[in-house]
């Protein structure tokens, strides 16, 4: 029985609210609602079908339909069946309360059809989400959660001020083209950019997500990024400062990753590389780019997700997803391995992989718009993709060194999970007009033709050459024992020296003063006795002995 006009989001909510209320067993009725969801998306909404409520002096638009929507939405519900499979085994209701109401929470986001719709349900991404860093509870995650929900909350400020400021100065809160332009305009795109990672605003991501539950960071994976991109797509396609943004996303991210021990932090790190080649696509703007950049996000949701359950499923069994401490899995935990190359060859774009018939599309669209400089950048990411998630992570987790660990293999519901995301992946790459087909826009390109084809098989051996000979010689970074992190260190490390100055040296002040003020205190008597101060210079002495004296019990209760 299908549902015309049904906002997606309803189900999930609908489930979360029941879930805590049922025995586990009944935790299965979660798989029901992705599987309901999608099909009643794909046979009873249409292009232009919407639904509204109306709230305050406003008509709040909680579904507008259209071919981009709807891409997301497919995706959106193929993600949430396989985010569930995959924690089936959980116990902890909170953890599976918190991936319904944010997979709804997304879905709610991409098919509202104004901004103060995409708002609220921007905020609730940030609210549901952060519970599943919390949801390890580690003292690490607890730290981790908050620094995220920081970024994620400025975030909605941001969206909030643009939002105010774009309806007075149009009068409109449609959801829709906006451009670079105007102030308003400006204060969204950073509200986009910081959950789209963009460098410098990127550290939320790197530093939460290795910090999350196994489960939780495949619900992570999925979702919030995915919806900056759908919105940058819809608010500012062919922005040319997006082709530049999108290109040095692809380029930082390796350097960080190939050094990382912490192998989620590397899928992490990975993660905003794909990225850049989304934001690169929206940049652009053509149909091309703009189709590459959506089918990317398409397989990347997948693939991704299908990376972070294999390193999931590592740190169920082994509880912790350090390269320098693995090694030797594939004896113990064969199917997961299996599984792990086959996310690591879509990342890679091998052909016959789903990587490939989406990440070739932007590549093409860069030189058909003359960038060609750009493309070399992304040619170079694409080949660093290879090395750090394509090669680092199941070498480094599954062979390598033997580390003498004999783990189980993962549980059947994570097996099964990425058993779902593998034959997607599969799919996808050898038969891609089953995803062209879904695509918003006009679409005639073929993947695989010659030229294509023979250019991703050299830059793979190439770049396969390259890392056998680097760690023949040694040349290889080594996974060390250590903790690496970039631009956090302004805010984890220069703000709090700062701090620490600042309040040693208020704490000398307040000594110092002290002190002075002992003295003061100490002549009084002997001012008072003496005929050359008058009682006004005895009046202005006792007052300034007060305002220090003030001053520093506010110093004091403030250090």
């Amino acid at each position: 029985m299908w549902i015309t006009n049904l906002p997606p989001f309803i189900p999930f909510f609908i489930g979360a609210i029941l879930l805590p209320l049922l025995p586990n067993k009944a935790r299965y009725f979660a798989l029901l609602l992705p599987i309901w969801g999608g099909l009643n998306l794909f046979f009873a909404a249409t292009p232009g079908d919407w639904v509204s409520m109306p709230m305050l002096e406003f008509e709040l638009q909680l579904m507008h339909v259209d071919k981009l929507s709807l891409m997301f939405g497919y995706l959106f519900h193929i993600a949430a069946l396989i985010a569930i499979t995959y924690s089936l085994h959980v116990k902890d209701k909170l953890q599976q309360t918190a991936g319904l109401l944010y997979a709804g929470s997304a879905l709610g986001a991409v098919f509202c059809g104004d901004l103060l719709g995409l708002f609220i349900f921007w905020e609730l991404l940030a609210l549901t989400s952060v519970w599943l860093i919390w949801a390890r509870r580690t003292e690490k995650a607890n730290a981790a959660g908050i620094r995220y929900l920081i970024f994620q909350v400025l975030s909605g400020v941001l969206l909030l001020a643009g939002t105010l400021l774009h309806y007075h100065q149009t009068g409109s809160f449609e959801f829709t083209y906006i451009g670079l332009g105007s102030m308003a305009s400006w204060l969204i795109f950073f509200a986009l950019g910081i959950k789209c990672a963009f460098p410098f605003l990127h550290t939320w991501l790197t530093d939460g997500y290795p910090e999350a539950t196994p489960t939780g960071a495949v619900f992570l994976s999925a979702f919030t990024t995915k919806v900056a991109i759908f919105a940058l797509a819809k608010t500012f396609p062919g922005e040319s400062l997006l082709v530049y943004i999108g290109a040095a996303m692809t380029c930082f991210p390796i350097f960080y990753a190939v050094i990382e021990n912490d192998l989620r932090k590397v899928l992490a790190y990975s993660l905003i590389n794909q990225l850049g080649f989304m934001v690169c696509g929206i940049g652009i703007g053509t149909e091309l780019a703009l189709n590459g950049a959506v089918a990317h996000a398409f397989n990347d949701v997948i693939f991704k997700g299908l990376l972070f359950m294999t390193m999931g499923a590592v740190l169920y069994r082994v509880g912790h997803v350090m390269g320098s401490d693995l090694g030797g899995l594939h004896k113990t935990m064969p199917k997961t391995t299996i599984f792990c190359i086959v996310g690591a060859a879509s990342i890679s774009a091998f052909p016959l992989f789903s990587g490939f018939v989406s990440k070739s599309m932007v590549m093409a669209a860069m030189i058909e718009a003359g960038h060609e400089y750009l493309w070399l950048m992304l040619l170079f990411a694409s080949a660093g993709v290879f090395h750090h998630a394509g090669i680092k992570i199941p070498f480094f987790a599954f062979f390598a060194h033997d580390s003498g660990l004999r783990p189980k293999e993962a549980p059947n519901n994570m097996l099964a999970a990425m058993f779902i995301a593998s034959v997607l992946c599969i799919v996808i790459g050898s038969y891609p007009d089953v995803m062209y087909a879904l695509l918003p826009w006009e679409n005639e390109y073929v993947p695989y033709d010659i030229t294509h084809t023979l250019t991703q098989l050299q830059l793979l051996f190439f770049s396969a050459l390259a890392f056998v000979w680097l760690n023949k010689k040694g040349l290889y970074p080594p996974e060390l024992r250590s903790v690496n992190i970039d631009m956090e260190w302004l805010y984890r490390r220069m703000m709090p020296a700062i701090g620490s100055r600042i309040a040693m040296r208020l704490g000398q002040l307040r000594d110092d003063s002290n002190a002075y003020v002992g003295q003061l205190i100490a002549g009084l008597p002997k001012v008072s006795e003496s005929s050359a101060y008058s009682t006004a210079q005895l009046t202005r002495r006792m007052a300034a002995i007060l305002a220090i004296m003030l001053l520093l019990g506010y110093i004091s209760r403030n250090l």
